[in-house]
């Protein structure tokens, strides 16, 4: 029997009624900052599922992800604060002005200038907010959230800083700059001071960062790759001495180093 399909509404009044008396006792007892761990995993599972081109994953992680922006918006609804209707109108009505070159008369005829105007009217956004709450003048950096993982919350920043002019005009400049922070870890280490050691390997990982975004990649979702990557590579280690009849720990570097090289060529 084919399966009902369901609206958004539909979805709305369910979770309405898990929060509702008699409801959920679990859902019941949840507020925005008790979620706050479940929305970040759910976002990370739709990117894995993305990374590993699983549509059939990517669905159920994007209902996952979902059922977490209809939760908020029905605690804030029985908060008095806001609905989902209020993020659907707002959403629509934020698109629709960011949109001038496809609803208006403006004109962006390349990718890069639809990023250009769109970084454009935030700000003027953002300083009507600030004037109309009496914040004062605010910073470029503004809008960077303060719980982002800090590789993120730095490919953030240098990229609002470079969309203002800050920025290298070479790679090979960027380059430079991390072969510089690599030798002032060096020149740290030498001293034992573990408080300057941290900031340097704080300043190498920024460069770092900056290099990804200057050649245009994320550098999360590069890092994730990577991660993957070392992930089967060291599991293909494992397999292969379990072959062997040996114990990880009881293999050695030079044997350990000697299968990396031979599972590079798998993975």
């Amino acid at each position: 029997m084919t399966k009902p399909k369901r609206s958004f509404d539909d979805l709305v009044a369910l979770m309405a009624r898990l929060r509702a008396p008699g409801g959920c006792p679990w859902d019941r007892e949840q507020d925005a900052r008790s979620l706050r761990t479940y929305l970040l995993e759910e976002t990370y599972e739709v990117l894995d599922a993305i990374e590993r081109d699983d549509p059939r994953a990517l669905q159920d992680e994007l209902g996952d992800l979902l059922l977490q922006i209809i939760f908020h918006a029905q605690i804030a609804r029985e908060q008095g604060r806001f609905a989902i209707d209020d993020v659907l109108s707002a959403l629509h009505e934020k698109l629709v002005r960011r949109h001038p070159h496809v609803f208006g008369t403006a004109r962006a005829d390349t990718p890069e200038q639809v990023k250009v105007n769109w970084e454009a009217l935030k700000a003027t956004e953002r300083a009507a907010h600030s004037q109309a709450e009496g914040q004062g003048e605010r910073s470029h950096l503004d809008g960077v959230g303060k719980n982002l993982p800090s590789l993120v919350e730095a490919y953030q920043l240098t990229r609002k800083a470079a969309q203002v002019g800050f920025d290298w005009e070479r790679l090979e400049d960027v380059l430079a700059k991390l072969d510089e922070e690599a030798g002032e870890l060096r020149q740290a280490l030498s001293t034992k001071d573990q408080e300057q050691i941290e900031d340097e390997v704080g300043d190498l990982l920024f460069v770092a960062t900056n290099v990804a975004r200057f050649l245009g990649f994320d550098p999360e979702v590069a890092l994730r790759r990577t991660n993957r990557k070392f992930v089967e590579r060291f599991q293909e280690i494992e397999r292969e001495l379990t072959r062997q009849g040996k114990r990880l720990e009881d293999a050695s570097l030079a044997e350990l180093d000697a299968l990396w090289e031979r599972s590079k060529q798998k993975h």
